[in-house]
């Protein structure tokens, strides 16, 4: 397991996020696969969460992140 420690605080907090594409059409291939791979990298590191792991597929991403305990997903 791996804890993630606050000043008072040790937690675990994963969300496992599923994005798929308008009618599943399979678009995410090639250049553009390596690009939506890159911008995810970019915006978890911008917001300190860890990829614990990620596919990109043809018509559809899942990823798996660790997030600090203040991040909420419905408020970002």
């Amino acid at each position: 397991m791996d804890y993630r420690y606050g000043s008072h605080t040790v937690f675990q907090i994963e969300y496992h996020f599923v994005w798929v594409t308008k009618y599943r059409y399979k678009v995410l291939t090639g250049e553009v696969a390596l690009r939506v791979r890159e911008l995810v990298r970019q915006t978890c590191e911008a917001f300190e969460i860890r990829i614990v792991k990620g596919v990109v597929s043809a018509d559809h991403v899942h990823i798996l992140v660790s997030a600090p305990r203040s991040w909420r997903p419905a408020r970002s």
